[in-house]
């Protein structure tokens, strides 16, 4: 399906504001409320909008550190790669794992109370992920820009 400028409005509304209501957002993309409730409920229906979620302070929740570790693994044939993947994915202060191309095979991204936190994390998982060769972390300093928006 493609997006018209109308979904494209409802996207770029429901990514900022996920709380919106129904009327609010019918007003804001110049729709009836009816039109617009079948509009986003196509969006979900076609895996547009993939989810609804409330984006938490990590500094409020004592997580206020981000650590970014890059991974490259001993070979690259599938069943090391699909052994990572399936432990990775059980690690629960990673955030994000991404498979690269470049130097590193992955990129983690992982939250952590402190420096000491993250050494706890990285002797009770990291260490024990299957086939990892080397591993190199950087710790962000600050975060100068952060959005989950998609441009549209």
């Amino acid at each position: 399906m493609n997006l018209d400028a109308t979904d494209r409005r409802i996207l770029s509304v429901l990514q900022k504001q996920g709380r919106i209501s129904n009327a609010d957002l019918s007003e804001r993309v110049n729709l009836s409320a009816s039109a617009c409730h079948r509009r986003v409920q196509r969006l979900e229906a076609e895996g547009f909008i993939r989810d609804y979620v409330a984006l938490l302070d990590p500094r409020k929740l004592g997580r206020p550190t981000t650590v970014f570790v890059e991974i490259t693994l001993s070979g690259q044939a599938d069943d090391v790669l699909d052994a990572f993947e399936r432990e990775v994915a059980r690690v629960p202060d990673v955030l994000e794992c991404h498979l690269m191309a470049g130097t590193a095979d992955y990129l983690l991204k992982i939250v952590a109370e402190d420096t000491e936190d993250f050494a706890r994390i990285h002797r009770q998982y990291l260490s024990r992920l299957p086939g990892v060769a080397q591993m190199q972390s950087s710790f962000a300093l600050r975060t100068v820009c952060k959005t989950t928006a998609i441009p549209l």
